[in-house]
């Protein structure tokens, strides 16, 4: 992409089915507007990117009702319902719709690390930036959400 590109920068940090949906549909929204478009995962959001993670996010529904033993597994069952019902790809699908469309799934290199992860485990074409290197790229974002 040439300089004049925009860009657009989306961080995610939650492994959970809400936490990893906007992250893709707006980067890949973006990435449809014609700018240059970026996630950035880091702490449980790199769960997504490792092999498999995508498929074990699940939905924690919010107050009492999360307490509730199973509630989890039941809320997150009927979320993927609702997903597919709408015809909504799974995470794992929209990943690679994403990574076709142009958007670069990014691995956060600290979060690599503090959690002991094998790089080879990423899903592929993930790449590893330091937080350094994200800012940098942020800097020169017209669009940079935390989702």
């Amino acid at each position: 992409m040439s300089d004049s590109t925009e860009k657009a920068a989306f961080i995610c940090v939650k492994d959970t089915l809400d936490g990893a949906y906007p992250s893709l549909v707006l980067a890949i929204n973006a990435a449809r507007q014609g700018m240059e478009s970026k996630i950035f995962y880091s702490f449980a959001g790199l769960n997504l990117v490792l092999e498999g993670g995508a498929a074990r996010a699940k939905y924690f529904p919010a107050g009492v009702m999360g307490a509730i033993p199973g509630m989890t597994s039941l809320a997150t069952g009927m979320m993927k319902k609702k997903i597919e019902d709408a015809n909504i790809p799974s995470l794992a699908d929209l990943q690679e719709m994403a990574q076709i469309e142009g958007v670069e799934l990014v691995a956060c290199k600290m979060t690599v690390d503090m959690m002991d992860l094998d790089e080879k485990k990423l899903i592929e074409d993930v790449v590893v930036w330091t937080a350094e290197e994200f800012t940098k790229y942020a800097k020169e974002c017209k669009l940079c959400l935390f989702t």
